[in-house]
């Protein structure tokens, strides 16, 4: 788990967890990894957690984004982008 933007708005953590075995298919000495980021949008109390394709997607999104040297407000537009699909409310323990 590493986190990754910390605004007063958003916060993006990447989770990557390793595969319990390496494929057949990759050469030796390569692991298989899964796993994906979790946005929390911290004003509407909600998050989501993506993974597959649409993490890839982000992933390509922030990279193209940060080649710009954008602002936190920049950032936050980007990332709220993803905002409508937060479904899950951040419940603290």
């Amino acid at each position: 788990m590493q986190m990754l933007y910390n605004s007063d708005s958003y916060a993006v953590v990447e989770f990557e967890v390793a595969a319990e075995q390496a494929s057949p298919a990759l050469p030796a000495g390569e692991a298989l990894t899964r796993g994906g980021y979790e946005i929390v949008d911290k004003f509407a109390r909600k998050e989501i957690f993506i993974q597959g394709a649409l993490a890839e997607s982000f992933k390509e999104g922030v990279e193209a984004l940060i080649q710009t040297q954008p602002s936190e407000e920049e950032i936050d537009a980007y990332i709220e982008r993803f905002s409508s699909l937060m479904q899950q409310p951040v419940i603290l323990h």
